[in-house]
């Protein structure tokens, strides 16, 4: 009730171009186009890396606005593009087109579901999620999770990686320094295991370098998990 009173009295606008009426106005929404594979070096035969637009324009300023300005009413909006992106994400198969999702025995001794996903936030640095109201990345997987169960899917969120203290912001870094800034500190939490026989995906917001997409399948890979997929927002360079 108050949430529409306050609609009535200071109506939402579009954090892109300012249209009133919706967080993301129907028009900068179809910035969100059909997802496009993205090859970068650390990630190149590891796994596959998708991303739904560039990061420029309408997606830019929506990521921003979301992650630094405090627009946390965006989630619904991108996680809704994330969702649809992954209803039609190859989870399973070989050959031109698809993602192969070997799965360790120790891990799958369960046959999943055929509508079942798991997605593993990328981690957020403490001192960052403090400032952003939590982990940005596991409320934008929350939000995508919440629109595939409604059309049926299975949906796991396991925040199932963390990063450790004196990780620096790796806006500014090189693919050699960022690799350098997360080496021994993106680590598995015990607490967070996905469940058997989900296929994994690996949700960001932005895959520059590749480095932290690299990072986080090779700390899940550690514990006998196998990551079929990296999903994000936008893809910078």
């Amino acid at each position: 009730m108050i949430a529409k009173l306050l609609d009535l009295l200071i109506p939402s606008r579009c954090a892109a171009c300012g249209a009133r009426g919706a967080p993301c106005c129907a028009r900068c929404e179809r910035v969100w186009g059909s997802v496009s594979e993205v090859v970068r070096v650390p990630t190149a035969g590891l796994v596959r890396v998708f991303a739904l637009a560039r990061y420029r324009g309408v997606g830019r300023r929506l990521l921003i606005a979301y992650k630094e300005r405090g627009r946390r009413d965006l989630a619904l909006s991108l996680g809704r593009a994330l969702a649809e992106a992954l209803a039609v994400l190859p989870l399973r198969g070989t050959g031109t087109g698809t993602v192969s999702a070997p799965v360790p025995q120790r891990v799958a001794t369960v046959p999943p579901p055929s509508r079942a996903i798991c997605l593993v936030p990328a981690p957020s640095r403490p001192s960052a999620a403090r400032v952003r109201g939590g982990p940005h990345v596991e409320r934008l997987a929350d939000a995508a999770a919440s629109v595939l169960a409604a059309r049926g899917f299975e949906v796991a969120v396991v925040p199932a990686l963390e990063l450790a203290g004196g990780v620096r912001d790796a806006v500014g870094l090189d693919r050699a320094e960022r690799v350098a800034n997360l080496a021994g500190r993106l680590r598995f939490r015990r607490s967070g295991r996905p469940p058997p026989g989900f296929p994994i995906v690996i949700l960001d917001d932005v895959v520059t370098t590749g480095a932290t997409a690299a990072a986080c399948v090779k700390a899940l890979a550690a514990e006998g998990f196998t990551v079929v997929a990296v999903l994000t927002l936008l893809a910078a360079g």
